[in-house]
């Protein structure tokens, strides 16, 4: 009776285990369906990329009306070597990630900061961009440092991500003689050019652009006051797109194209390799 228990028993594990197998087959495959990302892209022939069209120069409209900028010639290059196109989505900045999550758009392609929070709701690509808050002084100016600031005036856009860097720098913000805010960061580099204020701190995208349509005029110090990763965001189910997306930046960053393109729109390769 025992033995023959004993063999009841083992044929039921027996069966258990290739139900449980196949279970574990058809989740496999199930799990494999699902992420079906990059194939629909190649099929449909594009990525549509989410994008604030008023922010250069990483995405803006130029004099014709045209989308241009340092992120839409790398999302261009990217879906050419991909074999597909990319098409520019202007959306609310504010609502960006749930037209991501909602499919209204592929991407996000728009000097995307990297977050612990934002990493709660979709994907990033590797790091292809590192932004700082940087210094900006006249070339001919004595400042070499942070240290050298102490008493001078120093240029902000009210509301950024400099303001809130110097703020939180309360060594150096305690030691200025005054700080001037601006409405935009074109108006705190004229200012500084017309001695109005000692320094400027920006982004570095946003500085280096602008510093790029004055050569000779400024120079960015060595110290900076903190940095922020840039990453393309990406639905957290669109593993196969992200893998090929990541291939052909690494590949672009390889051969120098990468470093081409920053170089157009910054005078400078700043990408992050």
């Amino acid at each position: 009776m025992k033995k023959k228990l004993s063999i009841l028993t083992i044929a039921v594990l027996s069966i258990g285990l290739i139900l449980s197998g196949c279970g574990n087959s058809k989740q496999a495959n199930g799990s494999q369906a699902q992420d079906n990302s990059l194939k629909e892209i190649k099929e449909k022939g594009e990525f549509v990329v989410g994008l604030d069209d008023s922010f250069p120069p990483m995405g803006f409209k130029d004099d014709k009306g045209e989308i241009v900028g340092f992120d839409i010639d790398l999302a261009k290059e990217v879906a050419k070597r991909m074999g597909v196109k990319a098409v520019f989505k202007p959306v609310q900045w504010d609502g960006v990630l749930l037209s991501l999550n909602n499919k209204d758009i592929d991407v996000i392609w728009n000097g995307l900061t990297i977050t612990d929070k934002r990493k709660e709701q979709i994907a990033f690509s590797n790091v292809y961009l590192q932004n700082k808050q940087i210094i900006v002084v006249k070339s001919d100016s004595t400042i070499k440092g942070k240290k050298d600031l102490s008493g001078k005036i120093v240029g902000i856009q009210l509301g950024s991500s400099s303001e809130t860097a110097l703020t939180a720098d309360k060594e150096t913000s305690s030691a200025l003689k005054d700080t001037r805010k601006y409405s935009n960061n074109t108006e705190a580099l004229m200012d500084l050019n017309q001695g109005r204020v000692d320094a400027v701190i920006v982004d570095e995208v946003v500085g280096r652009y602008y510093i790029s349509k004055k050569p000779g005029l400024y120079k960015v110090l060595d110290e900076d006051f903190g940095k922020e990763d840039y990453g393309v965001g990406i639905r957290k189910s669109d593993n196969s797109f992200k893998e090929e997306l990541d291939k052909t930046l690494d590949a672009m960053k390889a051969d120098g194209t990468a470093d081409k393109i920053s170089q157009k729109w910054f005078g400078k390769d700043i990408i992050t390799k």
